[in-house]
């Protein structure tokens, strides 16, 4: 019994090891965009939130701030960036793709609203 009990002590903190270790690359980072309205906060939310490393990406309309949450071991800040420039969109001090921003709808470019 006393066997038993030491072995399912094992297993529990080898689980437990095991999932801070997966965890370990978790970060969270704030972006300021320049997005316009709804339709920017859903175009950017679903780029992100479809991206390799990115476990989650939601957009307050009203700061302009985009929060991501992702595994640095999968993805860096400044690609995340790089992807939400690529669409269109200001990252920080990353600057817009021109030609992705000139194809965004008109109410979506600056100065469209």
């Amino acid at each position: 019994m006393k066997f038993l009990i030491a072995l399912m002590a094992i297993v529990a903190l080898t689980f437990n090891t095991n999932a801070n270790t997966e965890d370990g690359g978790k970060k969270e980072a704030r972006i300021q965009t320049n997005a316009q309205c709804g339709e920017c906060k859903e175009r950017i939310e679903n780029k992100l939130n479809y991206t390799k490393g990115i476990k989650f990406a939601e957009m307050d309309l009203t700061t302009k701030i985009v929060t991501v949450s992702y595994n640095e071991k999968k993805i860096t800040l400044d690609e995340i960036k790089k992807v939400i420039s690529e669409i269109g969109y200001s990252a920080d001090d990353v600057e817009p793709v021109k030609t992705a921003q000139e194809a965004l709808p008109k109410c979506c470019q600056p100065g469209g609203h």
